[in-house]
């Protein structure tokens, strides 16, 4: 359902992901430190979003900044989430299984894995991020089309670019485009019921350092 306005609710940071629910999940690198010195960074990082995020989670907008990153994603249904449990564990799943543990551990994975990565290139050492990946649920219908927005409209507030179209490294112009994608980009057009409102909704401004958002 398409409807011009914002609302972003922030809530406890580090609850449990769950089956079937959406949540938008950021994470920043530590102190001063960035997590992409270079457009290949940002690529590899992409990588591993579908690596280890897309087998549990449909990913609805992305970006990705010098030292943190946003993305609004749906974690899969319970089915799938055991399938990939069992493949990843070599075993099947027991009846006392925790799924959001499992979820959680795929988030790690997918954190620890570009760190070591990273860390081997730039012959750094220690933690990258920051202890706790961020995470609120998405709870009410107009939330969706809000943290879309602001997902994309991120670079334009933190001074990187003065249109959202400008910043590469987002969802945005995976919308505006027929390619091959990762990202569910038929639910997220239908939810603004169209490409064309899809394009007026990210016109809209909003100063978002004003916004009760998740930063």
């Amino acid at each position: 359902m398409f409807e011009i306005g914002v609302k972003l609710i922030m809530t406890n940071y580090h609850i449990p992901l769950h089956p079937d629910k959406m949540y938008h999940v950021f994470n920043r690198a530590i102190g001063n430190e960035k997590l992409f010195l270079h457009d290949e960074n940002y690529i590899f990082f992409l990588q591993k979003i579908s690596k280890y995020i897309l087998p549990i989670a449909d990913i609805w907008a992305w970006c990705l900044l010098p030292n943190h990153y946003h993305i609004e994603l749906r974690i899969k249904h319970e089915g799938i989430i055991k399938s990939h449990y069992s493949s990843i564990k070599k075993k099947e799943i027991t009846e006392d299984a925790n799924l959001p543990d499992f979820i959680m551990e795929c988030f790690s994975n997918f954190q620890n894995s570009y760190a070591k990565a990273f860390n081997k290139v730039y012959k750094r050492k220690g933690g990258l991020f920051i202890d706790f990946m961020r995470r609120v649920e998405i709870i009410e219908d107009l939330q969706i089309g809000s943290t879309v927005f602001y997902i994309h409209k991120n670079p334009v507030h933190h001074g990187y670019c003065k249109e959202i179209k400008d910043w590469k490294f987002s969802s945005y112009k995976t919308f505006l485009s027929i390619a091959t994608t990762n990202v569910s980009r038929n639910e997220v057009l239908n939810w603004f019921d169209g490409v064309d409102n899809f394009v007026k909704f990210h016109q809209q401004e909003i100063h978002l350092k004003n916004a009760t958002v998740l930063e």
